[in-house]
């Protein structure tokens, strides 16, 4: 009898976890920068990090390059980093130093291009593209800051 109730309570553990691990599995999130980037920033590096826009908490940083030809200008993936129902927004910046600042450091807006993109609740996965647009740029070096 004692046996049977085990395997009983395994199976029945066995069948409730795949459905939890589905409800807390997250939905991908692809950004992008369209070829508008290329000109002013070919070749210079790039930081993302994907925020909790309610919190402000920092879930995931990366960085790169700008590419200097080709469809995209970048591409940042973050697999199922997406809840249902939550906001998110994507912080950015471009190592650019125009008229001084410090290579590898994220200085002032007018030497170094910096970007806050709210984004969409996604139910599903999402692929943001952004095009280069000086007027809406945005303070996010706090973002980048070293804990």
């Amino acid at each position: 009898m004692r046996i049977v109730s085990l395997f009983r309570g395994a199976l029945l553990g066995a069948l409730l976890v795949p459905a939890v691990a589905l409800a807390t599995e997250g939905h991908d999130l692809v950004f992008q920068g369209d070829a508008s980037f290329q000109g002013p920033h070919g070749g210079q590096a790039i930081a993302v990090a994907l925020v909790e826009a309610e919190s402000g908490e920092v879930l995931a940083r990366q960085d790169g390059s700008v590419a200097g030809e080709g469809e995209m200008a970048f591409a940042f993936e973050f697999p199922g980093a997406l809840m249902a129902d939550t906001a998110y927004e994507v912080h950015y910046w471009i190592d650019s130093n125009f008229g001084g600042g410090s290579e590898g450091d994220c200085d002032a807006m007018d030497q170094d291009h910096q970007w806050r993109v709210a984004l969409d609740m996604a139910e599903d996965g999402l692929t943001h593209s952004e095009d280069h647009a000086p007027g809406r740029m945005g303070e996010v070096c706090g973002t980048f800051m070293e804990e």
